[in-house]
């Protein structure tokens, strides 16, 4: 080989090029390569962050909501237990008033009727002062209505004698005579029966007069058409006063 040659290819124009560089320690090249990774991650996750609260992911946020719907959901919840309160004591104070209400009708309508029975007692007093025919009777405010039970009815009356003949008691009985149907049977019932004429819910005993009361009871299937009530004094068969009432 030329000498000459190999001088000018080492040391000539076309000579290798040779770089210089500066010797770096492995330790600064690790300080670096994690200061990369930090920089790295510090940008995905803000990255990760960023797109989260973009889309609506935001833990903390969510948190704060959750937080905020509990309270609301609290408040509601007190307010429709207090609203319960409110309708149970509504719903006890409009029985308590309807309960109250009732009482009140029940008790006007006792009255009301209470101020007809003593009208009705008035004009029955007023009537018997006026007469004058000594040893009259009368019979005034006779009812025939039906009881509880079928074929039972209930009655009432007032039996007075006139006040010229008030000086002494009047003796004597009474007697119904019911007036019935039973399909197309006609049913005459006579009250008390033949025989016990002494019977004490029929006796009657007074000096002015006598309320009476009491109730009969009809054969099965039979309908009260009419009701005729018979004072006879005692000893007589003829009836001194009658009255009749029609259902």
């Amino acid at each position: 080989m030329n000498p000459l040659r190999s001088l000018r290819r080492r040391f000539g124009i076309r000579a290798s090029k040779v770089s210089v560089r500066p010797h770096v320690g492995w330790h600064w090249r690790l300080l670096v390569l994690g200061m990369v990774l930090v920089v790295v991650c510090f940008i995905a996750w803000s990255t990760f962050d960023v797109g989260r609260q973009l889309a609506g992911f935001d833990i903390g946020l969510n948190a704060k909501r959750q937080e905020q719907l509990s309270l609301q959901v609290s408040q509601l919840q007190a307010e429709v237990e207090e609203l319960r309160r409110g309708q149970a004591a509504t719903e006890r104070q409009l029985e308590m008033d309807s309960a109250t209400r009732q009482t009140l009708v029940q008790q006007v309508n006792s009255l009301n009727e209470e101020n007809a029975s003593l009208k009705e007692d008035l004009a029955f007093f007023q009537s018997l002062m006026v007469q004058e025919d000594q040893g009259a009777i009368t019979i005034s405010r006779f009812r025939v209505e039906p009881d509880a039970l079928p074929g039972e009815y209930r009655y009432h009356l007032f039996v007075a004698q006139s006040r010229r003949n008030g000086k002494k008691d009047f003796q004597g009985r009474l007697q119904l005579v019911v007036d019935a149907q039973r399909g197309s049977e006609a049913l005459i019932l006579t009250l008390p029966p033949e025989g016990p004429l002494d019977s004490p819910s029929f006796k009657l005993s007074f000096r002015f007069y006598q309320r009476v009361e009491g109730m009969f009871t009809v054969p099965s299937g039979a309908v009260v058409k009419r009701v005729h009530a018979r004072v006879i004094e005692q000893g007589a068969s003829v009836p001194k006063s009658t009255i009749t009432f029609n259902l």
